[in-house]
């Protein structure tokens, strides 16, 4: 009687337990955001109604600060869209049975460009290819994005129950039908957390574009160092920090629901 009875308290615990953490993921997609947008906006509204001198005005406006935002969207965006367009295939490829033997050769690969110091990478980009702008800065980056995706891609591939995989191809599924209707969507909440590991890396990365003239937040940040316009600094770094905090907000909400509700 006894043991039942701390089965089921052991039981309702892990309820209990699961139950809390779901309703911390919750109330978290709604206080940080929202948080964000607080935070943010007292800094703007401190900066720009202060009184700035001229140097301080000619960055402290809503033009050249709505401009460096969009850049750095744009860059972190991109990135997003290459790292998800060469990863998840590649890592849907490096799972099959033929291309396995090659895999840590491209795990080492990426490994190694997320090793790399971005800095270095950005700015050895700009020597070889004579390039400057948005692309030097945004292939570096992707490149140095592109490790979480991969990997967690072959991981959640890898990690489907083998008895479901041969279930599938029992009923006479195909092996790409047993890849993307089986494999693929049992595999998506791992691909998801680590595409938002990767925006955010690529949200702090991007701050580093101005190096090769892609514009971002990085810009701000760099001349209220330089010109001790301490305002400037610390507009620039809150803003590139809000937006990490927001990129990371929406790789929460796509795994929220854009995951498979069963595992949820």
């Amino acid at each position: 009687m006894s043991t039942a009875t701390s089965g089921t308290s052991a039981a309702s615990s892990g309820l209990s337990t699961g139950s809390g953490v779901r309703r911390a993921d919750r109330a978290r997609l709604v206080v940080q955001p929202a948080a964000v947008i607080l935070i943010v906006g007292a800094v703007l509204i401190w900066a720009l109604t202060r009184h700035n001198d001229a140097t301080e005005a000619q960055t402290l406006n809503w033009p050249t600060l709505l401009s460096g935002t969009w850049q750095h969207l744009l860059i972190t965006v991109a990135v997003a869209a290459i790292v998800v367009a060469a990863a998840v295939p590649l890592g849907m490829i490096l799972t099959r049975s033929w291309a396995r033997p090659v895999a840590p050769v491209f795990l080492t690969i990426a490994n190694i460009g997320q090793a790399a110091p971005a800095l270095g990478m950005i700015v050895l980009f700009f020597l070889w290819t004579n390039w400057e702008g948005f692309w030097c800065a945004v292939l570096p980056i992707a490149f140095y994005s592109l490790l979480p995706v991969l990997r967690n891609t072959i991981v959640g591939i890898d990690s489907v129950d083998r008895s479901l995989i041969e279930a599938a191809r029992g009923i006479g599924m195909s092996s790409s039908g047993v890849l993307f209707r089986i494999e693929m969507p049992l595999a998506l909440p791992l691909i998801l957390a680590g595409l938002r590991t990767s925006l955010v890396l690529a949200v702090g990365t991007a701050t580093l574009a101005f190096f090769v003239n892609g514009g971002g937040l990085g810009e701000l940040i760099d001349t209220g160092y330089k010109l001790n316009r301490v305002p400037v600094l610390v507009t620039g770094a809150v803003l590139a920090v809000g937006l990490a905090l927001l990129v990371d907000w929406v790789g929460a909400v796509l795994e929220r629901f854009f995951g498979p509700r069963g595992l949820s």
